[in-house]
């Protein structure tokens, strides 16, 4: 069985990889095909990965090309995880949105924008690519803002997606770090869109444990928000909705703390993480280094490979198990269009992901939800077609965008800078 990589000179790819090798016997997969446009971080990668499969006794063979087509023909599965305009594209985010007074973030308002309409002709052209050369193929999206590419691709491909977020599995280990057990024995209630989404309800081996977990949740909210200021916030959004928040809800509820923080930082996290990818190119190079190494966690991405192979084990194996995924909403979420991208939990068996029905979202969550959903599809035009008018409608429904004279000038302005990226569309 063939399992591609689009991106694969990612510095994620060996965390990806790492947890391939304790599920072989569940996916048997012969060929690991790795594809990326940039070849030193690609080679680099794949030296490493044979290393890898050379300490586990060589289960699969690993190829590295440029060529996309090459890359998917015949694959079971596509995992992307691609970043265009590589790391400076989303330096060039963050520091617009700091110019502008917003917040610049990778998948959040202007920097989610930006990126979405760089990747999407992207992703798209990976998805027909396969309904030509591996139409049984499942397309496995990883790459931010992942709602939004997920939703391209299913209103734009015929080929099966889903779209994967370490979020919803990383709330999972939290908890079950407190209550023992396995990721089968907790249940959410889980709705939203991408880096928008909210758990109702936490039910562990048929008991309903929300109130603990939420309680435990506050204790340590430290850990996931270091000042102080956007923790109250976020703590009160929590006690108020009596919700577990996804921790990106931070830029909507606690907006002002955050972008003030972001101000007085000295480099915006894409900064941070080019000097943190340069020391694990630095490791990745180390011919005697056979495992992935700790200083991989500083990258972010924590059971990044778990999310994968759990949905992948899943597919392949027709296993009927609850997972918490992108995938086409089909009335799954009253009040929202069947062809948009939901993040909730879905049955998941070997035609992909079925998205369980769930309860009308609360007013206080749906409001933002479609607000976000709307802008989200028009993003989606917007990139497809290249049309201005689409662009400007998206983001002037954002909450975190500028006026409408600073949306009109702040869409100028990242077009022209991402005009290397969009290929003659938008101008």
């Amino acid at each position: 069985m063939k399992l591609t990589v689009i991106g694969g000179g990612s510095s994620y790819t060996p965390e990806l990889l790492d947890g391939l090798f304790s599920r072989l016997e569940q996916i048997p997969v012969s060929e690991v095909w790795m594809m990326d446009r940039d070849e030193r971080r690609l080679g680099i990668n794949a030296a490493f990965a044979r290393r890898m499969a050379e300490k586990n006794g060589n289960p699969f063979t690993v190829h590295a090309t440029t060529d996309m087509r090459a890359a998917v023909k015949d694959a079971k599965y596509v995992i992307t995880q691609i970043r265009v305009g590589q790391m400076q594209a989303r330096i060039n985010d963050e520091k617009l949105g700091l110019k502008y007074g917003i917040v610049g973030q990778e998948t959040t308002g202007v920097g989610g924008f930006a990126c979405a309409l760089r990747t999407i002709p992207r992703i798209l052209e990976v998805a027909h690519a396969m309904e030509e050369l591996a139409p049984q193929g499942f397309l496995l999206n990883f790459t931010n803002p992942a709602g939004i590419n997920t939703e391209a691709v299913i209103k734009h491909s015929k080929i099966r997606t889903v779209g994967l977020c370490n979020v919803p599995i990383g709330i999972i280990m939290d908890v079950l770090k407190h209550t023992g057990g396995e990721v089968s024995d907790l249940e959410l209630d889980y709705v939203g869109l991408n880096h928008l989404a909210w758990v109702r309800k936490f039910v562990f081996q048929g008991n309903d444990i929300t109130q603990t977990v939420i309680e435990k949740f506050i204790e340590n909210a430290a850990e996931e928000w270091e000042v102080e200021a956007t923790r109250e916030n976020m703590i009160t959004a929590i006690r108020r909705l009596n919700m577990i928040v996804n921790p990106y809800l931070q830029y909507y509820y606690s907006t002002d703390t955050v972008l003030d923080t972001l101000k007085t930082k000295e480099c915006t996290r894409g900064e941070e993480v080019v000097k943190v990818e340069e020391s694990l190119f630095e490791k990745y190079q180390d011919v005697e280094l056979k495992e992935k190494p700790e200083e991989l966690s500083k990258r972010g991405g924590a059971h990044y490979s778990t999310a994968a192979f759990h949905l992948v084990d899943a597919i392949e194996n027709n296993r009927g198990n609850r997972q918490i995924v992108c995938c086409r909403n089909n009335g799954a979420v009253p009040t929202f269009d069947d062809d948009v991208a939901v993040e909730i939990p879905a049955i998941i068996g070997d035609n992909g992901a079925a998205g369980i029905p769930q309860a009308r979202p609360e007013l206080p969550i749906r409001g933002l939800m479609q607000l976000v959903k709307a802008y989200e599809s028009l993003t989606v035009e917007a990139a497809v077609k290249g049309d201005r008018t689409a662009a400007f409608n998206a983001m002037l429904l954002h909450p975190l965008m500028p006026d409408a004279n600073g949306c009109k000038a702040l869409l100028e302005e990242l077009l022209e800078i991402n005009r290397p990226h969009l290929q003659g569309t938008f101008f």
